[in-house]
C-alpha cells in the first residue's frame, strides 16, 4: 500500500466491513488520530479491550503487511500534521503584542479548535444532527461539573427549535424522576470530560437499559461513556490551566444547532417567531 493513503480515511471506507472488536480498535484509533495507533501494540490492544491478534487483522484488512507498516504509515501523517501551517500562526496579527499569558492560551485554544475540526467525522455530525432534529424524539441533556455549562447552553438553544426537550438537574438524587420517562425515542446528551464522572457513566448505563440513544461530548482521550455511547463527538480540551477549555465542545454544539434549525427550517422559524410573539406580548421580565 502506498504510504500516501491516509489511514483514517480507509477506516471510515471499510467500517461496514470490521467485526466487532475491528470497530473498538477502530474507535480508539480514531478518538486519538494518529496519536492512539503509535504506541506499542500490547498498549493500543488494551486501550480497545482487544487481542493482539485483532490489531494485526485489522491492520492487514486495511491493506499493510502488518501492525509495523501500519504503525509507519501514520508516523509519516503524524510528521506532515506537524509541518502543515496551523491556523494560529496564519490568524495571528503581524507585530500584535500580547501578554504571554494570553497568546499561550489562545494558541492552545486554536489548536484545540484545529485538530477538533480535523477529526469531527461528517457522517457522525450529520447522523446526529438528523437524530437532533428528530421532533418524534424527546431529547435530555446533562453535563457533568465542568461541562454543565455547555448542557445549558445547548439545552437553552435546542428548546428554541425544537419542543421535547430537557435539561436535568444536577442532582443525581432526582435523575430517577427523569429516567423513568426515557425509552426508545429518547436521546440523552451527555457532556463528560476528565476527570470523568462516575455519576454520569452510571446514568448512561441504566438509561442504555431503558433503549435510549446515548450521545456523547467528551474529549480527546474519551470518557467511559464512549464504550456504550451511540453517538460520540471528541473534542480537544488541554490549556495551559488547571481547568480543561471546552471551547471545541462549543463550537460543535454551536454547528449542530445550525445545522438543526436548516433542518427544521420553516417549523423552527415559526416557533421563533411565536416565543418573540409571547415575549412582546407578555412584557415577562421586561421594563
Amino acid at each position: 500500500m502506498a504510504r500516501t493513503v491516509i489511514v483514517k480515511d480507509t477506516l471510515k471506507d471499510m467500517a461496514g466491513a470490521l467485526t466487532p472488536a475491528e470497530r473498538l480498535l477502530s474507535d480508539t484509533l480514531l478518538r486519538d488520530y494518529p496519536m492512539a495507533g503509535l504506541q506499542s501494540i500490547t498498549k493500543l490492544a488494551e486501550a480497545a479491550g482487544v487481542s493482539t491478534p485483532t490489531v494485526i487483522r485489522l491492520a492487514r484488512k486495511l491493506g499493510f503487511d502488518g501492525f509495523p507498516e501500519m504503525q509507519a504509515a501514520l508516523r509519516e501523517e503524524a510528521s506532515a500534521q506537524i509541518k502543515k501551517p496551523i491556523l494560529k500562526r496564519e490568524g495571528w496579527p503581524q507585530g500584535r503584542k500580547d501578554s504571554p499569558a494570553f497568546r499561550n492560551f489562545a494558541e492552545a485554544v486554536f489548536d484545540n479548535l484545529n485538530q477538533t475540526i480535523e477529526r469531527l467525522d461528517p457522517a457522525t455530525f450529520d447522523a446526529l444532527a438528523k437524530v437532533l432534529a428528530d421532533t418524534r424524539r424527546s431529547i435530555f441533556l446533562l453535563g457533568g461539573r465542568i461541562t454543565r455549562s455547555n448542557a445549558d447552553y445547548f439545552f437553552n438553544h435546542l428548546q428554541i427549535v425544537r419542543p421535547g426537550v430537557t435539561l436535568l438537574s444536577q442532582s443525581p438524587n432526582v435523575w430517577p424522576q427523569y429516567l423513568i420517562d426515557m425509552g426508545p425515542r429518547s436521546v440523552l446528551v451527555i457532556f463528560d470530560i476528565r476527570r470523568y464522572e462516575a455519576d454520569l457513566a452510571r446514568l448512561a448505563s441504566l438509561a442504555k437499559e431503558r433503549g435510549v440513544v446515548i450521545v456523547l461530548f467528551t474529549d480527546q482521550w474519551g470518557s467511559p461513556i464512549s464504550q456504550s455511547a451511540d453517538h460520540v463527538i471528541n473534542a480537544l480540551v488541554e490549556v495551559p490551566s488547571s481547568w480543561d477549555s471546552t471551547l471545541g465542545i462549543n463550537l460543535i454544539v454551536e454547528a449542530l444547532i445550525a445545522a438543526i434549525q436548516t433542518r427544521r427550517q420553516e417549523k423552527a422559524r415559526d416557533r421563533i417567531e411565536e416565543l418573540e410573539d409571547m415575549f412582546r406580548s407578555t412584557r415577562i421580565f421586561r421594563k
